[in-house]
């Protein structure tokens, strides 16, 4: 019983933190957009730009909970967990935000025809995996270990009470 809330509560916590990540990132992108020297209107181009990036940064904070999780059902404590699943996925979460943000540099500086629909959608997905990168690697594993350490203490109890009802009710004949 224990196993499968705790595996309950690991998949809450990927759902929620890599939700989470992909709003941050989100407000990431806008933040280039607003700045004087790069401000356009919201377009079809931009939204084109927060799918690519709800996309990527949800991968990212994937694969990062996901080895954390990994870790953890292997036995290993939840700050080692942390630590190492964190610095395994490092290079995997930098290279996927860096190869998509270097994707849309052309598209960010460009100068010719078709710029004005080409810059809204570069300047959302860099500014945008900028921030969601930066959270990734430094806020999700906070947030995992704060919502994983509940998560143990809630089975640790829900395995005590378990255990004590088991000694109190009487065994049924039978099956």
């Amino acid at each position: 019983a224990t196993r499968n809330s705790s595996c309950f509560i690991c998949s809450l916590v990927s759902s929620a933190t890599t939700s989470g990540v992909t709003s941050s990132g989100f407000s990431g992108s806008f933040t280039p957009s607003l700045s004087s020297t790069t401000c356009f209107p919201f377009s079809i181009t931009a939204s084109v730009g927060f799918i690519a990036l709800s996309g990527v940064a949800v991968l990212n904070g994937l694969v990062l909970i996901n080895r954390i999780n990994q870790l953890v059902h292997e036995g290993h404590p939840l700050d080692y967990a942390i630590r190492e699943g964190a610095m395994s996925r490092l290079r995997p979460v930098l290279m996927t935000a860096l190869v998509a943000s270097l994707g849309f540099v052309p598209m960010a500086i460009a100068s010719g025809a078709g710029a004005e629909v080409q810059k809204p959608l570069a300047t959302v997905v860099i500014g945008g995996l900028i921030a969601a990168t930066i959270l990734t690697l430094l806020v999700l594993p906070a947030i995992s270990k704060v919502v994983l350490g509940w998560g143990e203490r809630l089975a640790a109890r829900r395995e005590e009470r378990v255990a004590a009802q088991g000694n109190t009710q009487p065994v049924e004949q039978g099956e």
